[in-house]
This record gives C-alpha cells, structure tokens and sequence, in this order.
C-alpha cells in the first residue's frame, strides 16, 4: 500500500510537470478498487464505520476531500468487490490528501494496517479521474 501511495505522489508530479499546471480548479476523483477477502465481509462492514468515526475525529487528515462514497458489486464482479471515490478540489490537493495519509503514523497504524488486512492480496489498485466536459 505504501508502494502504491509512493508511486502515485510520483504519478502526479509527472502529471502537473508534463502539463504546466498545479491541477488548481480542476476537479478529480480518485478512485480505489479492491476485493476484500470473503471471510472478512463482515469485519469490513465494521471497519468502515470505524473509518467513517475516525474521519470526524481527524478531519485535518480529510479537509481537501470534499466527498467520498464506497461502493460494492451488485450484479456481476468478484465478490467483495468494492470501489472507494474521493472527490479532490486539484491534483494539488490529491497530494496534499496522500502526503498527510503517509506522514501520518496514527492513520498508518490504526487504519491503513486494518484495512491492508482485509484485502486479498494483489487485488488493490488506485488511479485519478477527470470529468469529461
């Protein structure tokens, strides 16, 4: 997971360089896919109460998302199938949101070691959307 954080501050900065913009004013959503393992459903569906708690505990952490939503396969897909959407101000503020979550140990430790743990292996993927005009 911290990998894929590392490698998506990488993408980003790529980005804004290549386009000769910070990303301000363009709204993005970031968007995670990821199986949670079928014995762990139960203990998922907790975990995001537990996350949901600790966004109002902490929402320094959570100022530059202006909405999230999770999502789950109704029809068709992989069983717990599940897809998480931030919607993000700027590109800027996307690395701000992922530079807090990585420096952030009681995220690390309380949160993303939870959550990594409930994952099925490999199954974890993260990319940037932009609206079509």
């Amino acid at each position: 997971m911290m990998r894929n954080l590392f490698f998506l501050k990488s993408l980003i900065q790529l980005r804004i360089e290549r386009s000769g913009i910070r990303g301000d004013g363009m709204t993005v959503f970031m968007v995670e896919t990821y199986l949670v393992k079928p014995d762990k459903l139960g203990e998922f569906a907790a975990f995001l109460k537990k996350t949901d708690a600790f966004m109002k505990k902490r929402p320094d952490l959570y100022k530059e998302i202006k909405s999230h939503k999770h999502f789950s396969h109704f029809i068709g897909g992989n069983l717990g199938g599940f897809v998480t959407i931030m919607e993000i101000e700027s590109l800027s503020d996307a690395e701000k949101v992922y530079k807090k979550f990585m420096e952030d140990k009681e995220f690390r430790t309380d949160i993303q070691a939870e959550w990594a743990a409930l994952l099925v292996p490999g199954t974890y993927s993260l990319s940037i959307w932009n609206p079509v005009p």
